[in-house]
């Protein structure tokens, strides 16, 4: 990684600041030139079939998306929008806090590139997921 913009902590409090990810209870784990590590805290809502009780395909996507998009936030000091996603689901996730491993595969000046693997509480591959990212610069403030 470059020079990181954020601490574990700072990142952290950026996660918590959108009220959908404090709803996925991100906690920072680890943080370094390899990636980003994320732990997603269960929740009862995340529960799609309540026979079965594996978690919501949308949620695992968004802690994908969310993960990959932090990790380039940790390097460019903000988050960034999403232009493209995809997403494999490998089992089902069943209850249990998620652990997501992402990191950066390409930073662009204007388009990058990060991947994510979540992972269940007993280390299993749950799902996987690669997404690019509008990386340009924001334009400056336009003269009053």
């Amino acid at each position: 990684m470059a020079e990181a913009h954020f601490t574990p902590e700072s990142l952290e409090q950026r996660l918590a600041a959108g009220p959908f990810n404090r709803w996925l209870g991100f906690k920072v784990l680890k943080m370094d030139d390899s990636g980003l590590e994320l732990k997603a805290t269960w929740r009862e809502e995340w529960v799609v079939n309540p026979e079965r009780r594996y978690t919501h395909g949308g949620i695992l996507g968004a802690i994908i998306d969310v993960a990959a998009d932090y990790v380039i936030a940790v390097q460019l000091g903000r988050p960034v929008p999403t232009i493209d996603i995809r997403i494999d689901y490998h089992k089902a996730a069943m209850p249990g806090d998620l652990i997501a491993k992402a990191k950066v595969i390409r930073m662009g000046g204007q388009y990058s590139t990060a991947e994510a693997n979540v992972y269940d509480s007993a280390g299993a591959l749950v799902a996987s997921g690669r997404g690019t990212y509008y990386t340009a610069p924001p334009p400056a403030p336009k003269a009053k």
